[in-house]
């Protein structure tokens, strides 16, 4: 079978803590980034409230309010798109920090009811062309095609097996002939895609 390259990101986010200005103490710059933070966590909240209950059965219908903040639009791909994303919450057994405490577990815990399903982003060309590719690789090794079973005929002789190896050889060289095609079809527009984007760079300078 050929060999299927499969390429994935890893993204680690770390995400500030909720803290009540009274008990740090901050003033100035320290409170207004203080207050920044404390806002866009406000903003993921919702989001994360609306994808849980949309994963709850909710109404698909409902806006994810992911343009709030630059916070929740950052996360958007990892949150409600084609990812697995898990969250670490980090707890702290201190009284005086029992609201902060309480707040990540809320968090925590409507993380857990969204479901995301990830899945290969694989274009129906590119899946066309494997599938092709797969065929080929079957028909050289002499056996089924994908998907189907071998022949339990053993009695028709060596003219059918010639002329089934023929009709093989066909398949092979027609299939390659169709990858080719669509393989030189798909670097065409990739070239002409790199020359719009360049023309853009031009226009824009």
């Amino acid at each position: 079978m050929p060999e299927r390259d499969l390429k994935a990101s890893i993204n680690i986010i770390d995400l500030a803590g909720s803290e009540r200005a009274s008990g740090t103490g901050a003033t100035g710059d320290r409170l207004k980034e203080g207050a920044n933070i404390n806002k866009s966590l406000t903003m993921l909240g919702r989001v994360i409230s609306a994808l849980a209950k949309q994963a709850g059965g909710g109404s698909k219908k409902e806006v994810v309010p992911y343009r709030d903040s630059a916070l929740t639009y950052i996360l958007k791909p990892f949150l409600g798109g084609n990812a697995k994303t898990s969250m670490v919450a980090a707890l702290s057994p201190a009284d005086v920090n029992y609201d902060e405490t309480l707040s990540t577990l809320r968090y925590a815990w409507q993380v857990k009811a969204i479901k995301n399903k990830a899945v290969v982003n694989e274009s129906d060309q590119d899946k066309l062309i494997r599938e092709l590719k797969e065929e080929i690789a079957a028909l050289r090794a002499g056996g089924a095609l994908p998907g189907q079973g071998t022949s339990g005929d053993a009695g028709a002789g060596g003219g059918s097996d010639a002329a089934a190896d023929a009709e093989a050889q066909n398949a092979v060289m027609e299939q390659a002939e169709i990858i080719k095609a669509m393989e030189e079809q798909r670097q065409k527009q990739a070239a002409e895609l790199a020359a719009v984007q360049a023309a853009n760079k031009v226009k824009d300078a």
